[in-house]
Formats: structure tokens, C-alpha cells, sequence
């Protein structure tokens, strides 16, 4: 067996930065005024929607002003910046500008670091040592240059413009023969339909249908496409009910499709235009006579399903949050979470529950356990604007009879225990699973799969509800790659199994499901690198599991790298704290460079029943069907089913882009088909197989729907 402490050995190491020459004297001034005026429109433009307009950083996104700047490129080479950013960014669309774009957004960030102007413009092989002329401190004012059309405010800059894109509800018609769906509907789920995340309450993400099978799966025919919108990120899941597919896009669009011809029939650009190439919306839900939707501006609307039409909204924290987890209706209420709790704030994170028919907010439920509440003595003393972190970026899932529902939630911010300054404190209730009573919102009990985490390896994904006999069990994954097992009354630990290699945890007692970090992760200081396998990529991430009834099989998308990861020093006041760490990306040792895996485990006794590597990791959720098949698609654009009893490929082929999102089956006229999407953009798991597998081109736009059937 591998040591636990492997750092590199042999691996590919890439990261925020490579090589480090340089030249040994700095001149005065390596970029121009008009340089740094041009990038700061290019970086808002292109950048600010996930590093922020103040350059703080957020979400997976590093801080590129500050301390947290320096830090991560302070040792390095001005040129290594470049060839960074040159080659990774914009998220989602990698290398799309221009040499003149990249020179002077590197010409920007110099400059709000600190860092002074010359006479002589950057360049990319301009090679210096970055905290050799940048300090880190903005300057008290920014230089400027003759009035031009840089000095328009930037909101007023016509040539920074998106294409123009009309909001509103763009296109009005009307579903015909529209059934409302009742709380008996989503209990038991018709089994031609899609009506919710992962299609059931219990989270299974499996269709019962079996017209397509192994015997005929390879002559799979497309029957219809869909353009999306395209920038943000794509990660949706098409729901299908009464012969319509409501179909969310970024920039919190909504449409009604035919679902058997693709014809569009309403569409409802909520807004705002996605600047952020991180989340997105991927899930609605359906509910008597309404769609909802949770945008990325932490609203919630109701949309009217026959016409589109806005039946209500609310909010659903301040201007600095978002939601991309999707929405779930459970006993007339809509539940949801909240992100962007990374940056320290007065607004902690929490889940919501809202009137369905009304939209009036029943309750809150604070995922940062708080000053004198069950729980806020576990944050080593601090108040609660020091209180980061505490997402729920995935929607939970429900059991009926005991009328309660499970959620994961993310991990605390600053990654770091020695940034945020909690050191042992375990931080609830940040890593754990939630049990909570959806009419009212109260705790029913908790169970923290890591305290205290401190390497970005959150717990917050899918809760797969599964009975064994008598037994009511949960399942969960996180990106530590450990498949955990509790009883989902009780929240009793029942067990645990390590689906790869991992060298986070000296010890898991599998007894009581407590786990040991490392003696150097727990000794952490700011500025330190550690190790960390798996890496923020997961492990698992957002792409789903799916529960095999029939087989009892659950089938893991798995993304095997790893990370050199450092903490950075924080200002512990209103605005600071965020991510504030540095990450260098390799591959896992023992994966022969392999990032992709998918493995299937009984769930009854923990076992594994199959599994293989692949060189993408998958991008999408795992789908599975009643007729025997799992379908799963990858970075690298293959949309495959494999054989639920052996893991075998039957069928593949080959999309416009990274298939992304959550794939859905569902049936018309007696006929079965698959429908999955396409798309870029969300955080680690398209980041790291970007930075890493250097072989794999993707063209820089390509959101599009697919739905495949048999032929006629």
C-alpha cells in the first residue's frame, strides 16, 4: 500500500504557476498606464464575476489582490502569470482571448497590487519576479491617462457590452393539456416522467423504463437537439412532466420544450446575464400549477407552467449569495439553500423553506451554528461575522414516512484551520449530513463526517435514501472519496468505505465513523504546503450518484488527482477571509494518470462489484434504467452506457462539448428516451482536467441539449 504521506514522487505537478526564473534586477515599471486601463476593462469583463470586482476571489476562484495574490504569486515569475492565465482563463472558455487581452489583464493586477507603471509595456515573456515590484496593497489612487473612452464608467462602456440579450418573458405560448402535479406525483413518480433532482425523493437518479436494454442500446438514434445560452456554467437537469421539458439555461433562463419534437413553447429570461462561470442552475421543480426556480442572484421564482409567466419571487439572502443547488417541494413547501458565505459577512448561510402557493418564507434553518445556539460553542470563540463558509449548493432529499429531510453541507471558510484561526474546533455544522423536519425546519439530528475540514474536501452532495430490510439507511460521498452509511432515523454511523486512495485521513473507526487527520494537516500553519488526496476536485463532486434499484448497485462517478495546497493569512474582519488558499494540481499516484473512474458498490454489504478507469474524469451524473444500462459522460465529450451488472461499455459517441449536467430518461407514446446536456464552466471538476490533461481541446462554447430513442 501506498504511504499516506506521498507527496509528488514522479507526478505531473501544475498548478498556479511552474517555472521560476527570473531576472535579478527589476526595472522601475514593466506595464503602462494605458495597459493597465485596458486590462482592468478586460478583467471586468472576463474575470470579475468569479474573482470579484474587488479581486478578493470566491467560491474556487483565488484572490488576485492582496495577500492571498502574493501569496500565491508572489515567488513566482511575472511570465509564469502570464502563461497561468493565458492558458486557464476565462473559466470555461480557456485561452479564448487575445495575447493583447492576457498582456494587459497581467498589466491590471500588477497595477491593483501595488506595483508601478513604466514606459515600456508588458509583454509575455516580460520575466520578473512578481513581489520584486508588487506589494500586495492597492494603490491610494490609480494612475490615469488622457481622456479616452477607458475613463467612461464601466457600465456605460459599449465596447465592453455582451451581445445584446433581451430579458423577459422573451417568447409566450401556452402547454397545452397540462396536468397539475400533485404531492402524491412526486411521492410516487409516474415512471415515464422526470418531476424533481435526481428524479425521486429518495435521490436515486434511476428510471424504471426498460425499452432500451443491452441488446439494443447500440442502435441509439438522435432524435432532437437544443442550443442553450451560452457563458456561465451549464450543469442542468431537464425536468419532463406531461409531455413537456422545462429546461433551465444560464443567465436564469427558463423555457417549456415539446419533449418529443424539441419545439419551444414558452421561455422566461429571469436575469441577470451569467457573468460567473462557476455554478449554475441545475434544477427547477415542478408543483401544482408552477415551475421554481432558484437563480444565481439568491432569488427564488415562481413561473406559471402553462404560460411562463411570474407568479412570484423572493429573495433569498443578500446581493453577495447565490444558489446553485436547485430547488425541492416537499408538503407544499419549496426548500433551497445558499452560497457565497465564503467571504466573512453578517449573513451566515442557512437553508430556506417557502410557501409554495404564496411564496412567503416559512423558516430558516443556519447551517453556521451561531453564537449562544445549539452547536455555536464549536467555532473556537469566534463571532459570528468570523462564521465563513456553510454552503448547501446541492438540494437535499426526502423520506415521506418519517417526514424528513437530509442535507450535506460544505465545508467552513477559509479552507484552512490555521487561516480561519478555529484550529481544533470542529466548526458545526460544516461537513455534515442534516436531518431536518421540512414543516417546521427544526434539527432532528446531524452527524459530521469530518470536523474541523480543513483541505477544501467537502461532504455536501447527494444523501441517496436507501432501505435494506427493515433498515432505513443513508448513503453519501464526498470529495474525500469515502462512501459513508448511517441510519437515516437515528443518524447512527453504520459504515464506511474508501472508494480510491486518499492520504487525508491517518484513521477512520469504523465503529463510530470518527475520523484522524494527518498530524501535519492538524499542526497546520498559514503558508505551509500539505498535501492533499483526493484534491478539491473530489473524489466525488456534484456529478450524482445513481442508485440501481434492481441490482442494488450504487454507481460512483469518481475524478482521481491530486493537490499541493497552502493556507494563506486573512484579514479577520467584514469582507476578508474567502478561500485564501493556493493549489498546485497532480495526478494520483497509482491511476497510471487516469482521472476518470466509475465503480459500483452493493450497498446491503459495501462491496465493490466493478470497476474501471479512464483518462477524462466524468462530468456528468450517473443515469441508470431499468433496462440494465448506466449512462455517464466525460471531459473529453463521451456520452457512454455500460452494462449495470459488470460495468462493461455497450454503446458510446461522441458530443459538441464536455457532457455535463444531469442526464434524465423519461417516455411518450410508449417510447423511451435519454436526454443529457452539454456545457462548460463549475468550479474544480472542469478546472483541474483543464490544467492537467493538456491533450484534450474543447471548443470554447457548445451548451446544447441532446435527446436520444430508438429508431421508429
Amino acid at each position: 500500500m501506498m504511504s499516506r504521506n506521498f507527496l509528488m514522487g514522479a507526478a505531473a505537478l501544475i498548478g498556479l504557476g511552474g517555472a521560476l526564473a527570473w531576472a535579478q534586477t527589476a526595472p522601475s515599471g514593466v506595464y503602462t498606464v494605458a495597459q493597465a486601463s485596458a486590462g482592468r476593462a478586460v478583467y471586468a469583463q472576463n474575470c470579475a464575476g468569479c474573482h470579484r470586482d474587488n479581486l478578493a476571489g470566491g467560491g474556487d476562484a483565488p484572490a488576485l489582490g492582496g495577500n492571498g495574490f502574493i501569496s500565491s504569486f508572489g515567488a513566482r515569475s511575472t511570465k509564469d502569470l502570464y502563461k497561468f492565465i493565458a492558458t486557464s482563463m476565462p473559466a470555461g472558455a480557456p485561452a479564448s482571448l487575445s495575447e493583447a487581452q492576457y498582456t494587459n489583464v497581467v498589466a491590471y493586477l500588477l497595477q491593483a497590487n501595488g506595483a508601478v507603471a513604466g514606459a515600456k509595456p508588458f509583454g509575455k515573456n516580460t520575466d520578473i519576479k512578481v513581489s520584486s515590484i508588487a506589494t500586495g496593497k492597492r494603490p491610494a489612487k490609480t494612475p490615469k491617462i488622457a481622456k479616452t473612452i477607458n475613463d467612461a464608467p464601466l457600465n456605460q462602456r459599449t465596447d465592453l457590452m455582451a451581445p445584446p440579450f433581451q430579458l423577459g418573458h422573451t417568447v409566450q405560448g401556452t402547454v397545452k393539456n397540462y396536468v397539475d402535479v400533485t404531492d402524491e406525483m412526486l411521492t410516487h413518480p409516474p415512471d415515464g416522467e422526470w418531476l424533481m433532482y435526481r428524479r425521486n425523493y429518495q435521490g436515486w437518479s434511476f428510471s424504471p423504463l426498460k425499452e432500451i436494454t443491452a441488446d439494443n442500446v447500440k442502435s441509439l438514434t438522435l432524435k432532437w437537439a437544443w442550443n442553450m445560452n451560452e457563458g456561465g456554467a451549464s450543469q442542468v437537469t431537464p425536468i419532463v412532466h406531461a409531455g413537456v421539458m422545462f429546461l433551465s439555461n444560464t443567465s436564469n433562463t427558463v423555457q417549456a420544450l415539446d419533449a418529443k419534437t424539441g419545439e419551444l413553447i414558452w421561455e422566461n429570461r429571469i436575469g441577470p446575464v451569467s457573468k460567473i462561470a462557476y455554478g449554475g442552475t441545475r434544477s427547477l421543480a415542478v408543483y401544482h400549477d408552477k415551475v421554481y426556480v432558484a437563480t444565481t442572484d439568491a432569488h427564488i421564482h415562481a413561473l406559471d407552467a402553462r404560460t411562463g409567466k411570474i407568479a412570484w419571487e423572493q429573495a433569498l439572502g443578500s446581493t453577495r449569495n447565490s444558489n446553485t443547488g436547485g430547488v425541492m417541494v416537499m408538503r407544499g413547501k419549496v426548500l433551497t439553500g445558499l452560497t457565497g458565505c465564503d467571504n466573512y459577512s453578517e449573513n451566515n448561510c442557512y437553508i430556506s423553506a417557502f410557501d409554495a402557493d404564496t411564496g412567503k418564507r416559512d423558516w430558516k434553518f443556519f447551517t453556521t451554528a451561531l453564537e449562544g445556539q445549539p452547536g455555536g460553542d464549536t467555532w473556537n470563540g469566534l463571532p459570528n461575522l468570523l462564521r465563513g463558509g456553510g454552503d448547501t449548493w446541492i438540494a437535499g432529499t426526502y423520506d415521506p414516512e418519517l417526514n424528513t429531510t437530509y442535507w450535506g453541507v460544505a465545508q467552513t471558510k477559509p479552507w484552512f484551520r490555521a487561516s480561519r484561526k478555529t484550529y481544533g474546533a470542529s466548526t458545526l455544522y460544516s461537513s455534515s449530513t442534516l436531518a431536518l423536519n421540512p414543516d417546521d425546519g427544526k434539527l432532528k439530528w446531524y452527524f459530521q463526517h469530518a470536523p474541523g475540514e480543513s483541505l477544501d474536501l467537502d461532504e455536501v452532495f447527494e444523501r441517496v435514501l436507501i432501505d435494506h430490510g427493515d433498515q432505513k439507511t443513508l448513503m453519501t460521498i464526498g470529495k474525500p472519496g469515502i462512501l459513508w452509511k448511517l441510519d437515516r432515523v437515528t443518524g447512527k454511523f453504520l459504515d464506511a468505505k474508501e472508494t480510491m486512495f486518499q492520504n487525508v485521513f491517518a484513521n477512520i473507526n469504523h465503529q463510530t465513523g470518527e475520523v484522524t487527520y494527518r498530524s501535519d494537516i492538524i499542526n497546520q500553519k498559514t503558508n505551509q504546503w500539505l498535501s492533499s488526496c483526493p484534491g478539491p476536485e473530489g473524489g466525488h463532486d456534484w456529478q450524482a450518484v445513481s442508485y440501481n434499484q434492481p441490482t442494488d448497485l450504487l454507481i460512483i462517478p469518481l475524478s482521481q488527482s491530486c493537490v499541493m495546497i497552502q493556507g494563506h493569512d486573512v484579514d479577520q474582519k467584514l469582507g476578508g477571509g474567502g478561500t485564501a488558499a493556493s493549489q498546485k494540481f497532480f495526478f494520483m499516484p497509482g491511476t497510471h494518470q487516469n482521472m476518470g473512474k466509475l465503480v459500483a458498490y452493493r450497498t446491503s454489504d459495501m462491496k465493490e462489484a466493478w470497476s474501471w478507469q479512464q483518462r477524462s474524469p466524468f462530468l456528468s451524473a450517473v443515469l441508470s434504467t431499468g433496462g440494465g444500462l448506466a449512462f455517464v459522460g466525460d471531459f473529453n465529450r463521451s456520452f457512454k452506457a455500460v452494462d449495470v451488472k459488470t460495468g462493461k461499455i455497450i454503446w458510446q459517441t461522441r458530443l459538441g462539448n464536455t457532457v455535463q449536467g444531469y442526464p434524465v430518461s423519461f417516455s411518450l407514446d410508449g417510447k423511451q428516451y435519454i436526454a443529457v446536456a452539454t456545457g462548460l464552466g463549475g468550479g474544480s471538476p472542469q478546472q483541474k482536467p483543464t490544467a492537467l490533461l493538456d491533450e484534450v481541446h474543447r471548443p470554447a462554447t457548445g451548451h446544447q441539449l441532446y435527446v436520444f430513442g430508438l429508431p421508429d
